[in-house]
C-alpha cells in the first residue's frame, strides 16, 4: 500500500512515516528541505511544498491515503486531495487539535501555521473516507516550554499553576493515524485524542522532577512577565499573545478531559507524561 505523508520530517509526521514503514507500507514521505533527514532507509522522500500542490501532482499517481499535515499544507489541503482523488487515493488521515472550535485567537498554533479547521474540512469535503485526528496538548510542549530552565535550574517559572489539561504522547497519535490510514477501521469519524490523565502545570513539574530525580519547584509568574520574556528571546509576539489568552480564558477550568477515544481504537491505555518524560529525559538534563 503506498501512502503519502506530509509533514514527514517534523515531531508528529517522523512517527508516522516510521509506524507506516514498520507496518510495510510504502511510504512517500514529501519534504521541503533536500535530502532525507532521519527517514528510515526504505521510505521513498519526495521533495517538494504541500502547501503548492500541483507540482506534487506526478507523485500522487498509486498513491492510496493521504496524511494530511495541517502546518505544512497551508491553505491548499482541498487541492491536494483533489489532485489525490483524481488519481486513485481512497482515504485521508487529517492532523487536527481538541481547540479546533475554539475562537481564533485562543488558538495559538494557528500563529504558528497551523491551519485545523481548513484541513479537516477539506477531509470531510474530500470526497475520500476520511479521519479527524483531534489531538489535545503534546507532551513534548514540555520540553520545548521548561526544558532549558530545568538544565539550568531547580525552578520552573511560568504562568497558572494549576491549569490543567491531558498531555499527549505523540507516538500514541502516529499509532492511531497509521490505523486511519492502513484500514477503514476509523472511515469518517472525529476522533478526540488525549493522554490518560489531566495535569496542572505545576503537577507536570512535579512528575519531571520524579523522573528526573531532582528537586523542582514551579514558581508561577504574571502572564505580561512571561510574555515579555518569551518574545524577548525571539518567539513571535502574535504567537505569544494568543498563547497567554488561551491560558488566561480558561485557566479556572479543565481543558480537553481525558476521552477514551486513544485506548478504544488501540486497544490500550494511553501513554503517560511520566513514560514521555522518561524517555525524553535529555531534555531536561544539562
Amino acid at each position: 500500500m503506498k501512502i503519502l505523508v506530509t509533514g514527514a520530517t517534523g515531531g508528529v509526521g517522523r512517527l508516522v512515516v516510521e509506524q507506516l514503514a514498520g507496518a510495510g507500507a510504502h511510504v512517500r514521505a514529501v519534504t521541503r528541505p533536500p535530502g532525507r533527514p532521519g527517514l528510515p532507509a526504505e521510505v521513498e522522500v519526495v521533495e517538494g511544498d504541500p502547501s503548492r500542490p500541483e507540482p506534487l501532482a506526478p507523485h500522487l499517481d498509486g498513491v492510496e491515503a493521504v496524511f494530511l499535515h495541517s502546518r505544512t499544507i497551508g491553505a491548499a489541503a482541498d487541492r491536494l486531495l483533489a489532485l489525490a482523488a483524481q488519481r486513485g487515493a481512497r482515504r485521508v488521515a487529517a492532523l487536527s487539535a481538541l481547540n479546533v472550535d475554539d475562537p481564533l485567537h485562543l488558538q495559538p498554533s494557528r500563529w504558528r501555521g497551523d491551519r485545523n479547521k481548513e484541513s479537516e474540512e477539506a477531509a470531510v469535503a474530500s470526497g475520500l473516507t476520511w479521519t479527524s485526528l483531534r489531538a489535545s496538548a503534546f507532551a513534548s510542549n514540555a520540553g520545548q516550554a521548561w526544558g532549558a530552565q530545568i538544565r539550568a535550574g531547580d525552578v520552573v517559572r511560568y504562568v497558572y499553576a494549576a491549569f490543567q489539561e491531558s498531555p499527549l504522547d505523540e507516538r500514541d497519535l502516529a499509532e492511531v493515524a497509521s490505523r486511519a490510514l492502513l484500514t477503514d477501521d476509523l472511515a469518517d469519524r472525529r476522533l478526540e485524542l488525549t493522554g490518560p490523565q489531566s495535569l496542572s502545570h505545576a503537577e507536570m513539574v512535579d512528575v519531571i522532577a520524579e523522573v528526573i530525580g531532582r528537586p523542582l519547584r514551579f514558581e508561577e509568574v504574571r502572564p505580561e512577565d512571561l510574555s515579555r520574556h518569551l518574545i524577548g528571546i525571539g518567539m513571535p509576539e502574535p504567537f505569544v499573545r494568543a498563547l497567554m489568552d488561551r491560558y488566561t480564558h480558561y485557566a479556572g477550568q479543565e481543558r480537553h478531559p481525558v476521552t477514551g477515544d486513544l485506548e478504544k481504537v488501540l486497544g490500550r491505555p494511553p501513554r503517560t507524561f511520566a513514560a514521555w518524560v522518561a524517555d525524553h529525559a535529555a531534555a531536561f538534563r544539562a
